[in-house]
């Protein structure tokens, strides 16, 4: 047992440490699709790889795909638009573009689902690594290099890292995976008032992370859809337990 769950469980430690801090940043931006509408459209380049090339250029055309939504969102940014409505456009375009490049391909399905939430109780240890050595370099381009920058390049380059964090993400963990790590811990966090954000994010990311990857192992069901249904219910009820109720004015 411990040599099947030691890589899922390492993978998802340092899945949540990474998004649950973009996570933080994406609310506080207010742009809390932007991450959905990234991961849509790395999943189109990943969907263009296996419907036209036979897998070939996966890596490649998942961040071509990833960066330039990243480089739309940051455009939006900067223009007089109501900017969720765009954002949601795009995560439209790219989940119409994914079934029409996948609609005659005998395995389209499957990869579909896979682009959603991936299993990840199989993740080869090669993958998990790489993919920890990515992440690193993109927490130092934010440690060094992010607090030095203003303005538009400071958004860009913001959206670029998170871009880059997604592409890796998707295709081992899949979209609603990703959100899910992206989006609840960083909002339970925000409701909360007695931790600091960013390490009850962690906490709390990890928790049902983990809990959900035991289950799912024991009770033999979909590892990555498990998360996403263990992380979302747990969210949902945070929330709204820990949250304040609104003053009437």
């Amino acid at each position: 047992m411990i040599d099947i769950l030691a890589v899922p469980l390492f993978l998802v430690i340092v899945l949540v440490m990474v998004h649950a801090y973009f996570g933080l940043g994406i609310l506080k931006r207010k742009i809390i699709f932007a991450d959905l509408a990234i991961a849509q459209f790395a999943a189109l380049g990943s969907a263009i790889s296996l419907g036209f090339f036979h897998e070939e250029y996966l890596y490649e055309l998942t961040l071509l795909f990833a960066l330039l939504s990243a480089l739309l969102i940051g455009i939006a940014t900067r223009r007089d638009i109501a900017l969720e409505p765009f954002i949601g456009m795009l995560y439209v375009f790219g989940a119409s573009g994914i079934m029409m490049v996948l609609a005659n391909s005998p395995e389209g399905m499957e990869h579909f689902k896979s682009l959603l939430a991936a299993d990840i109780l199989f993740t080869l240890e090669e993958d998990a690594i790489q993919s920890t050595l990515i992440y690193a370099a993109i927490g130092l381009v934010m440690w060094q290099l992010y607090p030095r920058l203003q303005g538009f390049f400071k958004e860009l380059l913001f959206l670029s890292m998170l871009a880059l964090t997604v592409t890796s993400s998707v295709q081992l963990a899949g979209v609603l995976v990703v959100f899910v790590l992206l989006v609840g811990p960083a909002l339970t966090a925000t409701v909360q008032k007695r931790w600091p954000k960013l390490l009850f994010a962690y906490l709390y990311g990890w928790s049902f992370s983990i809990v959900a990857i035991l289950l799912s192992y024991y009770y033999d069901m979909p590892t990555g859809y498990f998360i996403v249904f263990t992380g979302a219910l747990l969210t949902l009820l945070s929330v709204l337990l820990l949250s304040n109720k609104k003053v009437s004015l």
